[in-house]
């Protein structure tokens, strides 16, 4: 009886090399910062108009177009400050990197790194505290966000509204909370 020649299998390797191949593009699109938006670019155009008058009449058109775009919120103008602020309302949520609130392309100035470790970490005050059935603490903070126990530590003093609480980046997209400088436990945001 003949016996059929053995075949490697295919299909794993090919799914293998097909993931691999994919985590390469946001990789590679994070790195491009945005175009900036028409309108905005329109305004900038003007400048390069030699004729003072002409250079006039472009800065109060686009102006004016500009203005408009914003009222409407085609267009949305923040300082760092308000990003600041939206940073500090979204740690710990699983969300895209947003060059908007500056990604990754301001890590290499002064100012981004600074921003970047003030991102890594949250220092605030505790709204409420219960427990879950399971023991696990419910921590609110302040501003309303809400975290819960992920592990199984024990606090050696329950924590209460109006303690301090620190909570940090920890390894593998985890957070660590320290209430009232007391141990950390490993916490999730729910909110």
């Amino acid at each position: 009886m003949a016996q059929l020649p053995l075949r490697t299998p295919r299909a794993p390797f090919l799914t293998i090399a097909a993931a691999l191949s994919c985590g390469t593009v946001p990789a590679h699109a994070a790195d491009t910062p945005p175009a900036r938006p028409a309108v905005f670019q329109s305004l900038i155009a003007c400048r390069d108009i030699g004729v003072a008058a002409d250079r006039l009449a472009c800065f109060d058109r686009e102006s004016a177009l500009l203005d408009k775009a914003e009222r409407n919120r085609d267009v949305v103008v923040v300082d760092r400050g308000q990003v600041r602020a939206a940073r500090r309302t979204l740690f710990g949520l699983t969300l895209p990197s947003l060059v908007l609130f500056g990604g990754e392309r301001d890590r290499d100035t002064p100012e981004g790194k600074a921003e970047a470790a003030e991102v890594d970490r949250l220092e605030t005050t505790i709204r409420g505290a219960s427990r879950t059935a399971m023991g696990k603490w419910i921590i609110v903070l302040q501003d309303g966000a809400r975290w819960v126990q992920i592990d199984e530590r024990s606090l050696p003093s329950d924590p209460r509204a109006g303690q301090p609480i620190r909570i940090r980046r920890a390894a593998m997209g985890s957070y660590l909370a320290n209430v009232n400088n007391q141990i950390a436990i490993r916490v999730r945001r729910e909110n």
